[in-house]
């Protein structure tokens, strides 16, 4: 069912967004619809703000508020690591672990000739320059365990060992709190290949 003007053209919208299905982009709107004009205004603002102060970052493609984010501005970081994923989001989610000290470049993608996404299309002329100007020993690949993040993997790696880089790749592997039945064979596979000493 097709609703009158401007309803109709807010459902479009959300549709667009990326997850957002024609159900799920009609609760939306619906959901606008009734919410308070003050909230909808600060939605509003909210957007208009991030389109004009958000930028990616000149190093490493993260976002940022300035030329360059908070994670290169770091002098704590170790400039000898690079970590390459495909979003900034992926940068976040291995923020959070504490883990990784070093910095980041961010692809904007993966390959996937499907969507007529080839190397050109990503951050990788961008990466290669960073690396000849400085000072870095290991790069680890953290590109999704997906087709597209395994062939993006794959071409890094074979564009990288002749530079006499220490390539690596985050290992993959069952999920904690996960059943053995129910994982797929690659996962599995990656879980033997994987596997550590105990300490006991």
């Amino acid at each position: 069912m097709l609703y009158e003007g401007v309803i109709q053209d807010l459902i479009e919208e959300f549709g667009r967004l990326p997850g957002i299905g024609p159900k799920s982009a009609q609760r939306l709107a619906f959901h606008v619809l009734q919410t308070d004009p003050a909230e909808v205004a600060r939605l509003a603002a909210a957007l208009t703000e991030v389109k004009r102060k958000v930028r990616f970052c000149e190093i490493c493609g993260n976002v940022a508020e300035q030329e360059q984010c908070a994670i290169c501005r770091d002098p704590r970081r170790d400039l000898s690591i690079i970590c390459v994923v495909e979003e900034p989001k992926d940068v976040m989610a291995i923020e959070r672990t504490r883990e990784f000290r070093g910095r980041y470049h961010v692809l904007g993608g993966a390959i996937d000739p499907m969507a007529g996404v080839g190397p050109d299309e990503l951050r990788i002329r961008e990466l290669m320059t960073r690396l000849s100007s400085t000072d870095v020993v290991e790069i680890i690949i953290a590109t999704d365990p997906n087709l597209e993040g395994e062939a993006t993997a794959t071409y890094l790696a074979r564009l990288l060992k002749p530079m006499g880089l220490r390539v690596t790749r985050l290992a993959s592997g069952l999920p904690v709190g996960g059943d053995l039945e129910y994982a797929d064979e690659v996962t599995l596979g990656r879980a033997f290949e994987g596997r550590r000493l105990l300490d006991v």
